[in-house]
């Protein structure tokens, strides 16, 4: 592990120089902000009324692209873990906390490597090797993983696409009943989606997700289609900035019971449980 965060520098140097040589460079970036009803991700229901800035810088020329960037989530109900409840109370925004996301990711030709590394703001450790589970003696809860994608932009005429996310790192944990000790699970997610441009700005994004094995993060024991999902937004572009607002649907087909569609309360009781979501949301992006 060492010798790849040793080795990672100069790989980036490398791509840097052919990038450099393969034409004329341009500054690249995203900043922009969307507030959102819930939080949804990958089949999941993650939080409630959440703000979720973003921020990235890179450069772009006319092949490639290069990305490195946070994202965050905050929700309106994340700062009721300070009031110290007891763990079981019935109090249902007492566990969401803030999220730190940071982002790397290389396009060259429509092909994507990255990482992304997922920091949950509750006093844990900020980064492991391990295959951890919260609350035990280093009690870290972040997560790292590595991905792979294409865009079949070119081939389609719109963005079609297809990624690879694996974790690598962190809370990723399988539990070995023989050895009584935590495995890696090298929890693994497969997405396709298609995001569609109609005339006004108006687009349709449909994706689908499956874990493609066991998978604590994911909740399912085999290959499993966790995550069905369409997004529906309207786009207004101004001289400064550029103003969306959209709605989501989310379906988490694996295990569904007439009990699991909707789960009776809010918060902290839907999380990982309930398999039907949705949310609408508002985005500025400069």
């Amino acid at each position: 592990m060492k010798r790849f965060i040793l080795t990672l520098p100069i790989l980036l140097c490398l791509i840097c120089n052919d990038t450099l040589a393969a034409g004329k460079v341009a500054l690249g970036y995203d900043l922009g902000a969307e507030v959102v009803s819930a939080y949804l991700w990958r089949g999941q229901y993650n939080g409630g009324l959440s703000f979720q800035p973003m921020a990235t810088i890179g450069f772009d020329t006319e092949n490639t692209s290069f990305r490195i960037g946070a994202w965050a989530s905050i929700g309106a109900s994340d700062w009721a873990f300070k009031s110290n409840l007891p763990i079981g109370e019935e109090d249902p925004n007492t566990y969401f906390v803030p999220e730190v996301d940071l982002m790397l990711s290389y396009n060259f030709y429509g092909i994507t490597i990255g990482a992304n590394h997922y920091y949950y703001c509750d006093g844990s450790n900020f980064f492991s090797w391990k295959p951890t589970q919260t609350f035990l003696e280093d009690e870290n809860s972040s997560q790292t993983e590595v991905f792979v994608g294409y865009s079949f932009d070119h081939s389609f005429g719109q963005a079609a696409y297809i990624n690879w996310y694996t974790f690598v790192a962190g809370n990723d944990f399988l539990y070995n009943e023989e050895t009584l000790e935590l495995e890696r699970a090298w929890s693994s997610y497969l997405e396709m989606g298609y995001d569609y441009s109609f005339d006004f700005g108006l687009t349709l994004g449909i994706q689908l997700g499956f874990s493609l094995w066991e998978s604590e993060i994911y909740g399912n024991e085999d290959f499993a289609l966790t995550n069905l999902s369409a997004r529906i937004g309207q786009e207004w572009e101004f001289d400064l900035c550029s103003i969306e607002i959209f709605a989501q649907g989310m379906l988490n087909t694996h295990d569904i019971t007439k009990d699991n569609l909707f789960v009776k309360g809010a918060g902290d009781n839907k999380i990982g449980i309930q398999k039907l979501n949705g949310t609408i949301g508002l985005g500025l992006w400069f």
